[in-house]
């Protein structure tokens, strides 16, 4: 699962631009599918046969999308305006490299030089209309021959393995929850399911809406990336669950309560055997399954997501032990599922 889910941080996804993600991930399950399409939004569907049908609709889905910027202005002087797209903390951009367009043309985020600072502009955080992208160009006409109004950049795309199974990547939410349903679809399941490979999360779980409302499923599983902040100064109870200590079950989070009999037959699961979970001690983060427990008729709809330092950052920080366990426990609530 690592070496999938490398490859998938390497690519470029930023909502709306999933484009890059899907054809991947579509070249990867296609031998192992027994159908599958592709939605007006661009959601991936794929249906996979198992041993037996266990008389509900099972749904399985993770976000191809990632958080990153739009082009939205070209300066006089070649600089190029952006705005966000997904939530990202303005601190972490400044001095960053990203990538623009299907070219992947490199630029830096910049912001005024510090000798022009005030002493109170020194103490704010800068403002999103303070930043631009230097391409290198000298001209606005010499940067549109490069990039175009509207054209989308991700962070640099560097993967670093450090310290003892520790990964540095851009977008591991949720391209982690991508690479365990790779690594299921290539596996004989115990029961049919679903899978959806899930468009626009970061910016209102958009291609989930659409992918529930298609698939009108019984049972939902959500795989995810979820905020870990154990870290200095942080006080133990909004640590919300740590790097090391295994996979997150939530039981709740800032839009979804999740299903009280699902959430004890994976935590059960998990002690059972043998393996590490933690569940959240905030109620933090929403993730697709907002969209997908509300749709329909109601759905029976459960989280087990990877736990994340610096989430929605060019250096995302998991743990490999916490996520390579993920293919197995769903694999285990699968087999739960079909007796």
């Amino acid at each position: 699962m690592l070496d999938t889910l490398k490859t998938l941080c390497y690519l470029s996804g930023a909502s709306g631009n999933e484009d890059e993600v899907r054809d991947y991930i579509l070249e990867r399950v296609m031998p192992f599918s027994d159908g599958m399409t592709t939605d007006n939004m661009g959601n991936l569907i794929v249906n996979k046969k198992g041993k037996k049908s266990c008389g509900k609709k099972i749904l399985i889905c993770a976000h191809m999308d990632e958080v990153g910027f739009i082009i939205t202005g070209i300066d006089d002087d070649g600089f190029l305006r952006f705005d966000f797209i997904g939530g990202i903390d303005r601190r972490v951009v400044i001095g960053k490299c990203v990538y623009i367009g299907k070219d992947r043309i490199r630029g830096i985020i910049g912001i005024k030089a510090y000798h022009h600072v005030s002493k109170d502009e020194e103490k704010a955080v800068p403002k999103r209309d303070e930043l631009y992208i230097d391409i290198g160009a000298k001209s606005k006409d010499e940067a549109k021959e490069l990039v175009s109004l509207g054209d989308t950049a991700v962070f640099d795309d560097s993967v670093l393995e450090f310290g003892e199974g520790y990964l540095k990547a851009k977008a591991i939410d949720d391209r982690v929850g991508c690479a365990a349903m790779i690594k299921l679809l290539e596996r004989e399941l115990p029961c049919d399911c679903t899978f959806a490979f899930t468009v626009q999360e970061e910016i209102g779980t958009r291609g989930a809406k659409i992918v529930s409302n298609r698939v009108n499923p019984d049972i939902a599983i959500v795989l995810e990336g979820t905020t870990a902040a154990d870290l200095p100064e942080v006080p133990e109870g909004k640590r919300i669950c740590r790097l090391g200590e295994g996979i997150v079950i939530p039981f709740m989070d800032n839009s979804t309560v999740y299903s009280r009999e699902l959430y004890k037959t994976v935590t059960e699961l998990a002690e059972k055997n043998g393996i590490k979970w933690q569940t959240k001690t905030m109620i933090a983060g929403g993730t697709d399954a907002s969209a997908v427990q509300r749709s329909g008729n109601g759905v029976d709809t459960i989280a087990i997501s990877a736990p994340i330092r610096n989430i929605h950052s060019p250096a995302c920080i998991a743990k490999i032990s916490d996520f390579e366990i993920m293919p197995r426990l769903v694999m285990l609530l699968l087999e739960a599922l079909s007796e």
